[in-house]
């Protein structure tokens, strides 16, 4: 994987440094001293990883993730901060690192990335198909795009219901959300992706999809109601 290093500490940039030496399937593409400098970066070339700071002068490690969450980089917050957990991980980052990093917890969070890398991979062929793969206890398995009714975050993992039964994918909403098909699948909640043609009625800030209930957060109610194409 190729990565980048983001922090505005010089002695902290030279010690992730020598953490990332020590893995071989990890390639350091550059070390930046802040948020501008990697997006720039980001810009010109594909970077897989970023093990990026959160406190810097400028742009924030959190407003840089913020920037890039439409994109397929990873990141892996390292800090000396406990108190931005909470929000860093509604971020979809792959992992929380606080300073200084032990050689173990640093080999523990690239294996999370790893893992993200491959499970992102069990979602084949959904752009411009009617159907997905999904890896479910070993085994490939088709889904059409037309039987998922919604599909549910939970922590490392994503939970696709569809009339029949559900399926659990070892990846991110965030991960699935960019490929699926976008004039079929809204996102209403930070924890939900809906099938648009699937919702029977909306009440109270509450989606209705058969028997089952699918809460809207305000942040993504407008959208909600300008695709439902309200007279």
């Amino acid at each position: 994987m190729k990565c980048i290093i983001v922090d505005d500490n010089k002695m902290a940039r030279m010690a992730m440094k020598q953490l990332v030496s020590q893995v071989n399937d990890l390639e350091l593409i550059a070390e930046c001293e802040n948020a501008i400098n990697a997006w720039n970066i980001l810009q010109k070339e594909k970077i897989d990883l970023i093990l990026l700071d959160i406190e810097m002068k400028g742009m924030s490690g959190i407003e840089l993730t913020q920037k890039l969450k439409d994109r397929s980089t990873l990141i892996i917050f390292t800090t000396a901060k406990t108190e931005y957990a909470v929000e860093a991980f509604e971020l979809n980052v792959v992992d929380y690192l606080v300073k200084p990093v032990s050689p173990a917890r640093f080999l523990q969070a690239i294996a999370r990335a790893k893992d993200t890398v491959e499970s992102n991979k069990q979602v084949l062929n959904i752009e411009g198909k009617e159907f997905v793969f999904v890896r479910d206890s070993g085994v490939l398995k088709k889904i059409s795009i037309e039987d998922i009714l919604f599909l549910e975050a939970m922590g490392d993992y994503v939970k696709i219901h569809t009339a029949q039964k559900f399926h659990i994918v070892h990846t991110t909403l965030k991960s699935i959300e960019g490929k699926l098909p976008a004039g079929k699948f809204l996102r209403v909640h930070r924890s939900y992706i809906v099938a648009i043609n699937k919702i029977d009625f909306v009440e109270e800030g509450v989606i209705n999809i058969g028997k089952i209930a699918v809460p809207v957060a305000d942040a993504y109610r407008s959208l909600l109601n300008q695709r439902l194409n309200l007279l």
